[in-house]
């Protein structure tokens, strides 16, 4: 596909860029965490090009040592720019000298950290850089960073903007969806990415989560990932994951926790605002990576566009939408926050982004090409209760047509997430 060859021409410029250069004028410390392979480390490169500076990468094994030995000396050690370390969650006790050191010298664009797990749950770290450092999460390539457009599409469907680009066909999606957002990933063939992630996932699971966390029985945690694949945008009862996995539900949560903070999976909470206290109150679990959850689970793009697969593409296109609107988070010209929404009477809606001034769009996700009014049930529900607070409601589907669908409701291509101008 063109995205795929763009990327295999040489760096794909990153969305969040301007955003980094932002955060470095103004703060001393800026920390940008995400999994294993999103391009953090490139994305540090380019940017030390940038502004100057040295990169120590805490990967290799004598600088590893060396941050170890005498944390002090190894962030005070002069460089003319920016002091940039990347993965530092494996020398956790690197985080106290940050904060020394910024705590006698604030000025800004002092260091840029990377980590590939969440800092604040890192064993063994016993500081963080609260009111010293700004923190940005960086997830794998979305779309429009591929095909080099800027995707927005919350700024922009709220606007009303119409869809416009290529037009994407129902079998195109599975190929995007099995693609996934890691670079590396999608640059090589069908068969080199699985090994690719075959090899990724092995690594996480043998040899990161060992590192990060004090849990005990990692070895269950390939298990416990590889069912959050297969149930990807269901909602998260342990009861149900204790059975499957054999780990006992009340030792579960510090386990699915050690998924989020690598950044492997990620909890859409329920949405709620009194409507009829009757939400219900469960999250769903999502695989961060669309790409990675259909590898664990066996599946291929020919599966996918195999009609007797086709309920298989459902909760994988709803994690893939979820992945490009947690992407477009981080460069949004609106300030959104992401939800699910279940009444106990029925209706439901897959994803509710809350504006910054608590206005709302609901998006329904719908892995057919043919809509009815069934589709729009939960999207009309949330606008009858909200009234003016109700912005949008889009139904996404693998249609190639805009239609509108009564007052503030409309469905869209799936491909509107980043072809909307």
């Amino acid at each position: 596909m063109e995205s795929t060859q763009n990327l295999q021409n040489g760096l794909v410029p990153r969305h969040v860029e301007p955003l980094i250069d932002e955060m470095l004028a103004e703060s001393p410390a800026v920390v940008i965490q995400g999994a294993r392979q999103v391009g953090k480390s490139t994305l540090v490169a380019q940017t030390i090009k940038r502004h100057g500076g040295q990169v120590f990468s805490l990967d290799d094994d004598n600088t590893l040592l060396a941050a170890q030995a005498s944390p002090t000396e190894f962030v005070r050690q002069p460089v003319q720019g920016i002091l940039a370390i990347d993965e530092v969650q494996r020398a956790p006790g690197l985080l106290v000298a940050v904060k020394a050191a910024i705590d006698i010298d604030r000025r800004p664009g002092r260091f840029l950290l990377t980590g590939s797990a969440d800092l604040l749950h890192v064993s063994g770290a016993s500081e963080s850089l609260a009111g010293r450092a700004e923190t940005l999460k960086l997830w794998g390539l979305s779309q429009g960073e591929r095909l080099g457009m800027t995707d927005d599409f919350i700024s922009w469907v709220t606007k009303r903007h119409p869809v416009t680009g290529r037009q994407f066909d129902q079998v195109d999606y599975p190929a995007l969806i099995v693609d996934g957002g890691y670079p590396e990933a999608i640059r090589r063939s069908q068969r080199g990415r699985t090994r690719w992630f075959d090899n990724y996932a092995h690594a996480i699971v043998d040899h990161d989560a060992a590192e990060v966390s004090g849990l005990e029985a990692l070895d269950r945690l390939g298990t416990l990932l590889r069912l959050a694949a297969a149930t990807t945008s269901q909602e998260l009862v342990l009861a149900g994951f204790s059975r499957l996995t054999g780990i006992p539900q009340r030792s579960l949560p510090p386990y699915l926790r050690l998924l989020d903070d690598l950044y492997l999976t990620q909890r859409l909470a329920p949405w709620g605002r009194n409507l009829a206290k009757r939400v219900v109150g469960r999250p769903k679990l999502h695989l961060a990576d669309t790409g990675l959850a259909a590898h664990l689970s066996g599946v291929t793009d020919a599966m996918l566009n195999d009609v007797f697969q086709r309920p298989k593409l459902g909760g994988l296109l709803e994690s893939f939408v979820l992945a490009e609107l947690v992407k477009q988070q981080s460069w949004s010209a609106t300030t959104f926050r992401l939800f699910h929404f279940r009444d106990s009477t029925g209706p439901e809606v897959d994803l509710v982004a809350e504006l910054s001034d608590g206005k709302v769009v609901g998006i329904e996700v719908k892995s057919a090409a043919d809509l009815g009014n069934s589709d729009f049930k939960g999207l009309a529900y949330l606008r009858d209760k909200l009234g003016e607070q109700f912005v949008q409601g889009v139904v996404l589907y693998t249609g190639q047509r805009e239609l509108p669908w009564g007052d503030r409701l409309r469905a869209l291509p799936v491909s509107a997430l980043w072809q909307l101008h």
